[in-house]
This record gives C-alpha cells, structure tokens and sequence, in this order.
C-alpha cells in the first residue's frame, strides 16, 4: 500500500471542494518533495545536485530542461525486502518534479553524472546574441 496514493486521493477531494490551488502553500509540509534538489549558482551555470538513492539503472530517470525549467521523472526504490518496517524516512516510489531555474539555459551544453547516489547536472546560462532592438539600415531613394 502506497500512503503517498492514500494522501493524493485525499489531496483531489480538498482540492476539489477548496479550489486546485488551496494546499500549494502546504505541500511540502503535507508530502515532503522528492527528489530533494540543492541547486548553485555561478555567472553564468548552475549545478543542480539531487539526491536519488539506489539508482541502479540510469534509465529509471528522466531530465528534461526547457528553457527556465527542470523537469525530472524517475522511481527512487531503495530495494530492501525482508523484516518489518519499522521507521521509514527515505521517500520512494514513482516522482515527477518541475523546478524553476533562475536563468534560462543552453539546450546544448547540458551534463548529467550519477554518483553515491547524487546526480550532479552542470547546466550553462543562455545568452543572446540578439537584443530586443533592431537596427533598420536606410536606403537612399532614386529620384524619378
């Protein structure tokens, strides 16, 4: 039994009966987000570091950036069996996180490594070359 599906289920009947947006101001007090993400920023990148236990197939997490966002999917599965439960803090199970960068990124220059349970994603700044004006050249008419 997922209590985490338990506290979803209870989540949409409140949402319904107090409006979608009601709990967001609680949501981390209700269900603590996972992955837990720590981000750094420099000039011009950003190390985003996130804490995923027991990774043992890099295919069980997807990241995707999109412009100012940080999206990642994946299973956190500490993958003990045996005995009884008796305290479990480490949140697992099936995650879905959208995080807001404080700068756009490059598409191109993205890296991800997985290590001791960390994935460290190094993510560049975006900068354009073009500037929200445009010079218009003038031509000289021919006088007819």
């Amino acid at each position: 039994m997922d209590p985490f599906k338990q506290m979803t289920d209870w989540k949409k009947n409140m949402d319904h009966f107090f409006g979608d947006q009601f709990w967001n101001e609680f949501e981390n007090v209700i269900k603590p987000a996972i992955p837990q993400i720590n981000i750094y920023q420099y000039d011009h990148e950003l190390i985003c570091i996130v804490n995923i236990p027991g990774l043992t197939d890099l295919n069980k997490v997807d990241i995707f950036v999109d412009y100012a966002t940080l999206e990642l999917k994946g299973v956190i599965d500490v993958a003990y069996t045996g005995g009884t439960v008796v305290k479990e803090e480490i949140l697992q199970g099936v995650f879905e996180r959208e995080v807001s960068l404080p700068f756009p990124v490059r598409k191109d220059k993205i890296n991800a490594t997985y290590k001791d349970g960390l994935v460290f994603i190094h993510l560049h700044r975006l900068i354009s070359d073009e500037s929200g004006r445009n010079k218009v050249s003038i031509e000289l008419m021919d006088e007819r």
